[in-house]
């Protein structure tokens, strides 16, 4: 029961109800049976408004925090398993690089007999060797170097993937909140107007109403009925996009965020946070990469020497000895056809690295001012959906009063209500837009990452 009345603080303190009286029928009334019903009416959507949002996720779905979301979202990330293997892989390389050789030795084996040839004087030769390429001077470090820059690499981009992952839950938990708000408003509209309805069959039955007006009601009653129906679905398709993000049934708490939580967190300056942002740092990483690979380029000069051994074992006539062992070097020599398209490459790779890091800059730069813009926007937003919806809900409550001393046809007050209900809408989603550019805020800080 505490955990309720916290709710329902928290709700009011959000200006979650923008006036007492909305959608009251007034306590004026044609009859006694329409005041009835109105009081009910108005007693029932207060009820409704405070517990719906909380039925809803509580009968559904666990009540998790945003932080705890982005958690259980990066876990359940498929892309998240295959760059962690990537990372492996490129550890893996780094450590490989760190041999003492440049590459595995190579045996070699070799065979000469004279009967081939026609002779029959035995002359036999059997020669085998065992070599090892060496690195070239610098050359070693420089391949180590490039496998340790690809696996941090590879860890940025860790950081970005975990920072999409973040502005995707969100996006869906914003669709969530904002698809059972509207559910809550069509369904207290729906019931509003049967309401409605019974007092205006009262009202014919007793000759105060018309056919005319018993048509209009039921029409509206049609509309709100498909509004219900379409709200149903956007529930459903946003809950389910959330749990299968999650990987469980919850929602996120979205609305506990606002300027007190933004203050707490503390903010830095747009060049801060753009040298902070994953993606600048992963496309400075991979300038970083490009670098160590064009060094490497300039480091591999020519193909590897081979040093290694030798034995040979002869059957020849007359030959003193028939067996020797000696040293074998192989150095292949340096040529354009093979170090200038390899240079090129590197220059090319790193060319395009530092231009997609320019590029990243202009966009985080971009998406920041833009951020920031749109937190001002909807904190303006809000404040004024707030007094548009109240004044609208006074508006239809005068035409209510106006409506039951028969000064106003029902055309008219339902036009009202209509209209107080989509301010009402509108002031629910600049709360839902408000929260989430505070969110989205804190994700470009680097908050949840």
């Amino acid at each position: 029961m505490s955990q309720f009345f916290s709710r329902v603080n928290t709700y009011r303190q959000h200006n979650f109800m923008c006036d007492r009286d909305v959608y009251y029928l007034g306590s004026r009334s044609r009859s006694k049976k329409m005041r009835k019903n109105i009081k009910h009416t108005y007693i029932y959507y207060i009820l409704f408004i405070l517990l719906s949002p909380i039925l809803l996720s509580e009968a559904k779905a666990e009540n998790i925090t945003f932080a705890q979301a982005v958690e259980a979202a990066w876990a359940a990330d498929p892309s998240r398993t295959e760059l962690n293997t990537n990372y492996r892989s490129a550890a893996a390389r780094a450590e490989a690089a760190g041999s003492w050789f440049a590459g595995g030795p190579t045996v070699s084996g070799q065979y000469f007999d004279d009967h081939a040839i026609g002779s029959n004087e035995g002359y036999t030769t059997y020669q085998g060797g065992v070599s090892v390429p060496f690195w070239l001077p610098g050359q070693g470090s420089a391949t180590v170097g490039v496998a340790r820059a690809e696996a941090l690499t590879i860890q940025e981009r860790l950081h970005v993937a975990r920072m999409a992952v973040a502005m995707r839950v969100l996006d869906t938990s914003a669709n969530v909140v904002m698809a059972q708000r509207r559910l809550a408003i069509a369904r207290i509209q729906k019931d509003t107007l049967e309401k409605i309805r019974a007092s205006v069959i009262h009202g014919k039955h007793i000759g105060e109403m018309t056919l005319a007006d018993q048509q209009i009601i039921a029409s509206e009653i049609a509309n709100a009925a498909n509004e219900y129906s379409q709200s149903e679905e956007q529930v459903e398709t946003a809950t389910s996009a959330l749990r299968i993000l999650l990987g469980r049934p919850a929602v996120p708490d979205i609305l506990s965020f606002d300027n007190v939580a933004l203050a707490h967190h503390g903010l830095f300056s747009a060049e801060a946070l753009e040298n902070n942002d994953p993606r600048v740092s992963a496309a400075r990483q991979a300038v970083h990469t490009a670098e160590a690979g064009v060094h490497l380029a300039k480091t591999s000069f020519m193909p590897n020497p081979e040093v290694g051994v030798a034995a040979v074992h002869e059957k020849q006539y007359g030959s003193p000895w028939d067996d020797r062992v000696g040293v074998t070097v192989s150095i292949p020599l340096p040529s354009d056809v093979r170090n200038v398209p390899m240079e090129a490459d590197a220059r090319n790779k790193l060319a395009a690295a530092i231009s997609q890091e320019q590029q990243a800059r202009r966009n985080v730069r971009q998406e920041l001012a833009q951020v920031f813009s749109h937190l001002t926007a909807t904190k303006d937003m809000f404040r004024n959906s707030v007094l548009s919806a109240e004044n609208m809900n006074r508006r239809a409550n005068e035409m209510n009063r106006s409506w039951q001393v028969g000064e106003t046809s029902l055309v008219e007050l339902l036009r009202a209500r209509s209209a107080a209900s989509s301010a009402l809408q509108l002031r629910n989603q600049a709360e839902v837009a408000w929260h989430a550019a505070i969110i989205r805020t804190l994700i470009a800080a680097g908050e949840f990452q």
